[in-house]
């Protein structure tokens, strides 16, 4: 399996100076290159083979930065193009903007090329950098890649891909009956509702900073855009969302691991979350809650420790099911917070789901 630690990296002048012309050169081949293949299948119909090395001799400035990170530019591409004959839905791949605020490179181990040791990452080209390891690696680890990024803010992050085996931490026997399985209902607001006595609740991050964030964003429609007051406040801007973000990352990252190390298999609804944000019209309020990255974030971390996450189908009648009886409701309104139903069962309507998703899932895994 393989597994990505994050650690911010602080760059000296000459090494940002060398990490933009890198962002910019992998931007420049990017959009080179797919410029090149539809103006190829435009005049042939064919698809066109580019590499890298085809544009080096026109363009003498890919020479300077590593030669890696463009090589994962044509696979980036190639990528995309494959992604779009499987999924259409997906989009013909875009071109890349400089006026986006997110960055990024990929280069990989070639040769030991790539060290990290002593509070140093040693990076092709770039030399060695300064590195805040906050986490130890663990022995058996073997580095394959390594991602540098710069966020709006301007800060510089290094995300290392490490590749390990996962020995007995994989299982696929069936579980028991007495197997310990929670239950999860998506919420509006708290983002979730457990099957058990487990308790926890979203503080919803977004809304409490959106004063602050309107404040800001309000000083930055007011200063002359390209004007060096112009960027201090865009970073400023930046720097509200990166809280927000890593507060929500943080929640979500000491929730899910609670999840992972109490109970045995975890019950979920499937959910199109983008699109319950757009025809609900309750966008803000679902991007903010986080559920599929809360849903991504806890499948990893179950998996790790060989159990498992369940998807329950999103047309399964979770809230219109008693969880008592198990009689159907043939209708229920958003507005019905509370569930009752003609046994005498009266509880909330996201408990209620919250348990049906608990023993579908445990249906599924016993058989």
């Amino acid at each position: 399996m393989n597994k990505a630690y994050k650690f911010r990296i602080y760059p000296s002048r000459e090494q940002e100076v060398l990490l933009s012309k890198t962002f910019g050169c992998c931007r420049f081949l990017y959009n080179a290159m797919l410029s090149d293949k539809i103006r190829e299948y435009q005049a042939t119909g064919k698809m066109l083979m580019n590499t890298p090395a085809m544009y080096k001799k026109e363009y003498p400035f890919l020479k300077e930065v590593d030669s890696l990170a463009l090589a994962n530019v044509q696979l980036h591409l190639e990528k995309a193009y494959k992604n779009f004959f499987s999924r259409p839905s997906v989009g013909f791949p875009r071109y890349k903007s400089k006026h986006k605020n997110h960055n990024s490179y990929t280069t990989n181990v070639v040769n030991g090329n790539i060290v990290l040791s002593d509070g140093l990452l040693k990076l092709p080209k770039l030399g060695k950098v300064r590195i805040r390891q906050h986490r130890e690696i663990p022995e058996g680890y073997r580095l394959k890649s390594v991602t540098v990024s710069r966020e709006a803010s301007g800060k510089n992050y290094a995300s290392l891909l490490y590749e390990y085996d996962c020995g007995e931490n994989q299982t696929t026997e069936r579980v028991h009956r007495d197997t310990k399985i929670l239950g999860i209902d998506y919420a509006m607001h708290g983002m979730t509702v457990f099957s058990d006595e487990m308790d926890a609740v979203y503080p919803g991050y977004l809304r409490q900073a959106e004063e602050k964030l309107a404040r800001e964003q309000r000083r930055l429609s007011h200063c002359q855009k390209g004007s060096r007051n112009y960027g201090k406040q865009k970073r400023k801007v930046a720097l509200c969302h990166e809280k927000v973000r890593n507060q929500r990352k943080d929640y979500i990252h000491k929730l899910t691991r609670k999840i992972a190390d109490t109970y045995d298999a975890v019950g979920v609804e499937d959910l199109d979350m983008k699109a319950m944000s757009w025809c609900l019209n309750f966008g803000k309020s679902v991007m903010d809650n986080s559920y599929g990255m809360f849903r991504d974030i806890l499948r990893y971390k179950l998996e790790e420790r060989g159990k498992k996450l369940v998807k329950i189908d999103r047309f399964f009648p979770s809230s219109r099911k008693c969880c008592k009886c198990g009689k159907v409701k043939k209708e229920l309104k958003l507005s019905e917070r509370i569930y009752r139903c003609e046994c005498g069962s009266v509880m909330d309507r996201d408990k209620n789901a919250a348990i049906n998703i608990r023993e579908e899932a445990r249906r599924m895994l016993v058989g």
